[in-house]
């Protein structure tokens, strides 16, 4: 279980981030179109997991915002932002910033996804929400980075994000 904070607060989350090296478990979250995906979806590419409380939020659209600009030129990289969000809320987020390098992914359907990958936020006022956390797969989905973001209302660190990339 990790400690984070929201605005100084202490919450918790359902476990830790998955361990370098380890291979990524499977998911099934909900696409734009309301399909539902899985990572065989983006096989052979480079993956960065953006995976945040609300993409209708100031620091989680500002992070989308910010990484779609970082991977646009990348090539074989897929930029996948997870959130509980339902899939019309992440989309007219996107829709609005021209985000265009973001694949939106909704955990609405999928609880798992939080207990799989240790973001799940169990307590506090954003209990059953994601934590904003940043995993970095290879084109195998073996873990490459994590960033677990102490406070809620900071960024992640993208260059450290981007550099894992290779």
């Amino acid at each position: 279980m990790a400690q984070i904070t929201l605005k100084g607060n202490t919450i918790h989350t359902a476990g830790d981030l998955l361990p370098v090296g380890s291979t990524a478990p499977d998911f099934k979250l909900t696409n734009s179109s309301l399909e539902d995906v899985g990572l065989d979806q983006f096989a052979g590419k480079r993956k960065i997991l953006s995976i945040v409380p609300s993409l209708d939020t100031g620091i989680c659209e500002k992070s989308a915002v910010q990484f779609n600009k970082d991977v646009a030129d990348k090539q074989n990289v897929v930029l996948l932002n997870i959130s509980a969000d339902l899939p019309f809320a992440a989309g007219r987020v996107c829709s609005a910033h021209g985000l265009d390098a973001v694949v939106t992914l909704s955990s609405f359907r999928s609880p798992s996804f939080g207990q799989d990958y240790g973001v799940e936020i169990i307590d506090g006022p954003l209990a059953g929400l994601l934590s904003r956390a940043v995993i970095v797969l290879d084109e195998n989905n073996q873990v490459l980075y994590t960033e677990q973001v102490p406070e809620i209302a900071q960024e992640p660190n993208y260059t450290a994000a981007l550099a894992a990339l290779g």
